[in-house]
């Protein structure tokens, strides 16, 4: 009450200068940010692999030798390498398959089955060209649409700009190798000490707002914990749907089929668009693959039934994922309907593309627990989280 009639007594010129006050501070904070962007990032990333991490975790805390645990520091590295070889098995998976198919290329296609090929393609070109000179008489007999897309891409290459490329990528090694080993040191710490993010941040902020800051950053922790650790599990389900289909259905092979189905499932972390982009890799990583398998056995292929075939498998794999993974990892993780989900990924895809579909979920989540906490009063927020309030409230 003291603090309502506090805020009704102020003089405009108090109230305009607070604001102003409050934008100085905001605007300060928000330019310091910018400058170490690069160490937030870091920091960002440490914490989402800490939200992973914490669930490992506390599952290896579990595991008791004579009713002790192993200290901390060693669980904390065990969880650490158990998520480095995660990642590897992921990346060790998805560039062997590129690697096969490009030897695997080289090796069967011989002379003959290349001009086959070349004359399939050559045929559908010359189509085109006649295409053109009949519509556009102004193109002149002698127009190839080959010669000048060759011609294009020959003037868009800058060879004189190749050590500049090096050296770009000479640096970008360096600098991920800094943040390789930035995140694992950070995120080190995060796991190791589940409560650290939550007392640096609630050291930064008023003693007055100090309870509600641990309650918000302790619910955010939890939502997105469950949420990371659920994607990792449709990416998983997700690429094991594929790998069955491609290696039973597409008669792949055991190594191609479990590359492609691993890119497949790790792009079908971009929601909506990212399914379909999987899809549309796996299938030409596929016919590619079958191609050059069939021309070397000096067979031939229905191009028609293997691509239906590919595309089956995906589309499968798809629906299976949107009708019975994708509703319980977005709305049980992080308690928000569906359509809200829809609505906030359109949003994000508007603003910032892929990019912004990517961190949509996750931020939103932030801005929803921050909403609730601080401004319960608002109806909108309060209908938007009218079913977390009513599930505390029966807690």
């Amino acid at each position: 009450m003291t603090d309502e009639k506090e805020k009704l007594n102020m003089r405009p010129v108090d109230k305009l200068a607070k604001f102003t006050l409050t934008a100085i501070v905001l605007s300060i904070i928000c330019a310091i940010c910018w400058y170490f962007r690069e160490a937030l990032i870091y920091i960002i990333i440490a914490a989402v692999v800490s939200l992973v991490g914490n669930p490992i975790m506390q599952l290896l805390k579990k595991v008791k030798i004579k009713g002790k645990s192993a200290p901390s520091a060693m669980l904390t590295i065990l969880t650490q390498l158990f998520i480095f070889l995660l990642f590897s098995a992921v990346v060790t998976q998805v560039i062997p398959v590129i690697y096969s198919i490009i030897e695997t290329v080289s090796v069967n296609l011989n002379s003959s089955t290349l001009d086959t090929a070349f004359r399939s393609f050559s045929n559908p070109i010359k189509d085109l060209n006649d295409w053109l000179i009949a519509t556009f008489p102004s193109l002149g007999e002698g127009f190839r649409v080959e010669k000048y897309t060759f011609e294009y891409l020959m003037k868009s290459l800058d060879f004189t700009s190749i050590s500049s490329v090096i050296g770009s990528v000479a640096s970008f090694l360096m600098n991920m190798g800094i943040g390789i080993f930035s995140v694992t040191f950070i995120s080190f710490f995060f796991i190791k000490d589940e409560k650290l993010f939550i007392n640096i941040i609630s050291a930064m902020v008023p003693d007055s707002f100090e309870k509600k800051v641990k309650d918000a950053i302790s619910d955010i922790q939890n939502l997105l914990s469950r949420y990371f650790v659920g994607l990792l599990v449709e990416v998983g389900a997700v690429a094991l749907l594929n790998f069955i289909g491609l290696l039973v259905f597409a008669k792949l092979g055991v190594g191609p089929a479990l590359g492609i189905a691993f890119l497949a499932g790790m792009l079908n972390v971009i929601p909506y668009v990212g399914p379909w982009i999987g899809a549309a890799i796996g299938t030409g990583l596929g016919l590619v693959l079958k191609f050059s398998a069939v021309s070397a056995a000096g067979g031939s292929m229905n191009f028609l039934s293997v691509t239906l075939i590919l595309v089956a498998v995906f589309v499968v794999t798809q629906l299976i994922d949107n009708f019975l993974l994708q509703p319980y990892i977005y709305s049980t993780s992080i308690k928000a309907s569906p359509l809200e989900i829809f609505i906030v990924l359109i949003i994000a895809g508007h603003l910032g593309g892929i990019l912004g579909m990517l961190i949509a979920i996750p931020t939103y989540t932030v801005i929803r627990v921050i909403a609730s906490k601080f401004f319960p009063n608002v109806k909108a927020i309060r209908r938007l989280t009218r079913n977390d309030a009513e599930k505390e409230q029966k807690k």
